[in-house]
């Protein structure tokens, strides 16, 4: 580095502090992106070695800085990787600290290569044989690992096993934890792609054999191969000796994905997700760091990984709003990941059979380049769809199933084949509606939906704060005590189910009843193997769940969706619609899809009904263009959460009052959060909606560093927000 490198500017792992200044201790070497580890009071801190140009200076003088302690055996950081850190963080309005360490999230790993103590059997025979030693024996023949492992696996007690290790029964084994993953072979089974997987997959062959930056958004019906089709261009890069990563947008879809990776390519995958074990966490980290993970497939924390060499990116279901994180840096990985590959000079290919709006626009300007795949594999057919009106053909009191949906799940019970309720219920704010008519409480001055606060007992609006008193009867058709906060939940459901057809074998699947990989597959091998008859569930089944004799879907109540104060609450609807209507007739039996809705003639319903894409998303763009929500202007949101209430709304007030004035930028609220108290905070938001020219995250910062708030306060910013809650 240029003359005084004997001084160095640290980006460290605490926002307060920002980035410090150390000197070089004689012997030692540093680049830009080296990490190491320096003294910071009487402890001892990690930091990033960055460029000084870009971390503002302090003017502490030579002879007061400390020396650093030592360089960390890992590789150094790229400067496309820091250009990445310095990017997401300019972006979504985060401290540049918590951003490196996403990047630095395993701090074992920091440390060099280490080893840990696996144990097998020796060959030798214990002093006195027990029943359970021979238990224990037999179940560990060719095992070796930890101790509580084979515990585990022999289904007896540590105790026993240490008791045989005493005995010299059981050796131990000194093993590398960053031994190397088993290697990934492009050639071990390619497949036999149809003509149009072929022209697509040659299309981003070619584009990473290139290795510049290219963008593609690979767009294709449900159950057309799109994996099939993208595992190519993966081959291809592995071929190169390149890394490549997948993001999936829930772990517990990666069972699925597993065993069509390990068939194509004979070797699993490098996993990266927050249930791996601190040690494979370590082994993961290192692999991808000296280059020798070959393939990783990750939520979207694997995205910030340092790479030591990417050649490609595939996100998978890219509309997915989970690619979205919702605290610390609330960033897009989607749109992250464009970036990465922007800086580092790769393809980057977005799949998704029902893209974001956002997507679209980019493919239509140009920007990204739009393949498709429109048939269906192996010849199934799209499963033919056909709405069932609330309003008039009403189901029973207090029931949600109409009768034509009733007798089309008994259809299938009698035909053992399978069939799937549907409620997008999960992460929309309730709203209130009239249970005779379906009337709806707009707001006044925001045309977002009012929603019912029984504590308070007022309807509100979560963008403007606009209040008003329930009415005693609905405005619109006169019925007295009618408001209900819309929809049930999947148990009431399922109950109804057991109701009407009690030897139904009922199975009820959401993230919460699926929170780890294990149960996932559990589900999946008892739906594949029929021991399921009807499956009730929330969006974490529109994901790429294949059940050949899956045959019937019901979306239960297909306008949920189009309430909630959600910008992009009908996209959102025509998606997983879309997408759980995918789930029906993938094998060779066709499927049908029920739609439930009191509104059959929005444009969300309709074109779901017809199968008309182009008309739903023309409508949805002319509808976002008059409201300046993106593409066309950008939103944020600004979150203000204390344990106080008093001490949060006099933050919001102040913060309110301070508000900048500039033209083409509108700021609505402050206004309650509609998780008004979430985890034991009290939040208040603003919404901010600014046209394309104006530099939305300066003003923004500007305006909230020129406050001064209670110690107790907290202030997120959320630039392009998913969730209105």
């Amino acid at each position: 580095m240029h003359g005084h490198m004997n001084r160095v500017r640290l980006l460290v792992f605490n926002a307060a502090i920002g980035a410090l200044d150390y000197k070089v201790p004689e012997g030692m070497t540093v680049e830009p992106g080296s990490v190491v580890l320096a003294p910071l009071g009487p402890r001892q801190i990690t930091g990033i070695v960055w460029d000084e140009k870009r971390l503002p200076a302090n003017d502490v003088p030579a002879s007061k800085l400390r020396a650093l302690v030592e360089v960390m055996p890992v590789p150094p950081l790229s400067a496309p990787l820091r250009r990445l850190i310095e990017w997401t963080a300019d972006y979504y309005c985060a401290p540049m600290s918590a951003v490196a360490r996403m990047v630095i999230s395993s701090g074992g790993a920091l440390n060099g290569p280490a080893t840990m103590t696996e144990y097998r059997l020796s060959g030798g025979m214990p002093e006195r044989m027990t029943p359970q030693r021979e238990v224990a024996m037999e179940a560990l023949e060719g095992e070796q690992a930890t101790i509580r492992e084979l515990a585990g696996i022999a289904g007896v007690s540590e105790g026993v096993l240490r008791g045989l290790v005493n005995q010299g029964v059981i050796e131990p084994v000194s093993v590398a934890i960053d031994r190397p993953f088993p290697p990934a072979d492009p050639d071990y089974d390619i497949p036999e792609l149809e003509p149009e997987q072929r022209e697509v997959a040659d299309r981003l062959n070619e584009a990473v054999k290139a290795r510049t930056f290219a963008p593609f958004l690979l767009d294709g019906v449900t159950g057309s191969g799109k994996t099939e089709t993208y595992f190519e261009p993966m081959a291809e890069a592995v071929r190169m000796g390149r890394q490549v990563l997948v993001l999936l947008p829930e772990i517990a879809l990666t069972e699925n994905f597993l065993k069509r990776f390990e068939a194509r390519f004979g070797a699993s995958p490098v996993l990266w997700h927050s249930s791996l074990k601190s040690t494979e966490r370590r082994r993961a980290w290192r692999a991808i760091a000296d280059g020798t993970a070959q393939v990783v497939v990750g939520a979207r924390s694997a995205l910030f990984l340092p790479y030591r060499n990417l050649g490609l990116i595939v996100v998978d279901e890219a509309h997915e709003v989970s690619f979205k994180q919702d605290d610390g840096v609330r960033y897009n990985a989607r749109d992250v990941s464009v970036m990465r590959a922007r800086f580092e000079g790769f393809p980057v290919v977005l799949a998704s059979a029902t893209p974001a709006l956002e997507s679209l626009q980019m493919a239509e300007s140009g920007v990204y380049e739009k393949l498709d795949l429109h048939s269906r594999y192996g010849g199934a057919e799209l499963p033919h769809i056909e709405r069932i009106d609330l309003t008039e053909e009403k189901p029973g009191a207090g029931r949600w199933l109409a009768p034509r949906l009733v007798a089309a799940l008994e259809d299938r019970l009698a035909k053992g084949e399978q069939s799937l309720l549907f409620l997008n219920r999960r992460g929309f704010a309730p709203l209130t509606l009239c249970r005779n008519c379906g009337f709806r409480f707009q707001c006044p001055n925001c045309s977002a939906w009012l929603v019912e606060h029984r504590l308070s007992r007022r309807l509100a609006c979560h963008h403007c704060g606009h209040e008003t008193q329930p009415p005693d009867a609905c405005p619109e058709c006169g019925e007295p005590d009618c408001l209900v906060a819309c929809g049930p939940g999947v148990e009431r459901i399922a109950d109804e189910v057991a109701e009407i057809l009690p030897e139904a074998r009922v199975a009820i699947a959401t993230s919460d009843t699926l929170n780890s990989p294990e149960r996932a597959a559990q589900f999946i091998a008892e739906a594949e193997s029929g021991a399921v008859d009807i499956i009730v569930g929330t969006q974490l089944v529109t994901k790429g769940f294949h059940f050949p004799e899956l045959t019937l879907v019901g979306v239960v109540d297909a306008d949920l969706g189009l309430e909630g104060g959600d910008l992009r609450a009908a996209e959102r609807t025509y998606q997983q619609i879309a997408q759980v209507a995918g789930r029906a007739g993938r094998g060779a039996k066709p499927g049908e899809v029920f739609l439930q809705t009191r509104h059959p003639t929005a444009p969300v319903i309709a074109a779901l009904a017809d199968g008309d894409r182009e008309a739903f998303y023309e409508a949805e763009t002319e509808a976002r263009r008059m409201v300046g929500a993106p593409p066309f202007g950008r939103w944020a949101a600004i979150i203000i959460s204390s344990e106080d209430d008093a001490e949060a709304r006099e933050a919001a007030n102040r913060l309110g009052a301070s508000r900048p004035k500039v033209d083409e930028l509108m700021i609505l609220g402050p206004a309650p959060a509609p998780l008004a108290l979430l985890r034991g905070r009290y939040r208040y938001r603003f919404l901010v909606n600014a046209r394309r020219s104006v530099e939305l995250q300066r003003i923004i910062t500007g305006w909230i560093s020129g406050q001064n708030f209670a110690p107790g306060v907290r202030v997120g910013v959320d630039i392009d927000p998913y969730s209105f809650v």
